[in-house]
């Protein structure tokens, strides 16, 4: 009798799993069905099904086996854990940032060691092989789809250029909680060839999102805008906001004028996406 030859399950195998579980068909069945054995397809589904919230996904479930069939011998801890890396890539896929799923996780695992991950890690995963055909599709889920992650820039000089600076540090402990509404993250998105930028300011608890046109990249129209916009608001919406040290926020005594809200800064060399 000739041995069964091992057979990796191919997408079509997969999207009829997926079909089949979303039927509330057993694992049994879809044995049969495959003419797999239950033991692979108990594996299949068990890698991304970790609790009864999570839904089987074909297409990310193929993904993933791609890649840990190329690059067995170059693990770092998101491909050696497979929760792990479903989860990162099932956020990526969701359109979350690195610092969304790290912060997530966090949330979510507390205490589980494997399920820990920092944002950082996220993005050398991702940056690893940049022009791996895997990593090329991960870089396009990321918001700014940079082809290269490139370094951060010593700046001259021992001091900001932006006076008057409250740190991070600073910054009320219970608002790392994200449990009371009002309190935002800004940031600076650079259009192509830095022709042009649009503001955004993501509120932290319910990730409400204001987008914020801008004429010009200064630190003057930045602070008409950003307060303009924010003054929309009602009072109760309106408490902190964190920024990185951009010198677009230069003027951010003027917008604490105009809004009441406090400005905290987060630390220069720790910025790099950006989930405060």
């Amino acid at each position: 009798m000739e041995a069964k030859k091992h057979r990796r399950l191919t997408l079509k195998e997969r999207v009829q799993i997926e079909t089949l579980l979303n039927e509330n068909r057993s694992k049994a069945y879809i044995a049969k069905l495959l003419n797999r054995s239950r033991s692979t397809i108990t594996r299949e589904v068990n890698k991304l099904v970790i609790n009864s919230n999570d839904k089987y996904d074909a297409h990310l479930s193929h993904w993933c086996a791609k890649d840990d069939y190329l690059n067995k011998r170059n693990l770092d801890k998101i491909s050696t854990h497979k929760p792990l890396k479903y989860f990162v890539y099932k956020g990526l896929l969701s359109e979350w940032t690195p610092e969304q799923i790290a912060g997530r996780i966090k949330e979510l695992y507390p205490n589980d060691p494997i399920m820990s991950i920092s944002h950082e890690a996220i993005y050398r995963h991702i940056y690893t092989r940049p022009q791996a055909s895997l990593n090329k599709k991960l870089i396009k889920l990321l918001v700014r789809k940079k082809t290269r992650r490139r370094p951060v820039k010593k700046k001259r000089g021992t001091g900001s250029k932006i006076i008057n600076q409250v740190s991070i540090d600073n910054r009320p402990k219970h608002i790392e909680l994200r449990e009371e509404i009002g309190h935002w993250e800004g940031d600076l998105m650079i259009g192509k060839n830095q022709k042009s930028a649009i503001g955004t300011i993501v509120e932290r608890k319910s990730r409400y999102t204001l987008i914020v046109k801008l004429k010009a990249r200064n630190s003057k129209e930045v602070a008409e805008m950003f307060s303009k916009i924010l003054n929309k608001l009602n009072p109760i919406f309106k408490k902190t906001m964190t920024y990185d040290n951009g010198i677009e926020m230069a003027r951010h005594e003027i917008i604490t004028q105009k809004t009441g809200m406090e400005i905290y800064f987060a630390h220069p060399l720790l910025f790099m996406g950006k989930r405060y």
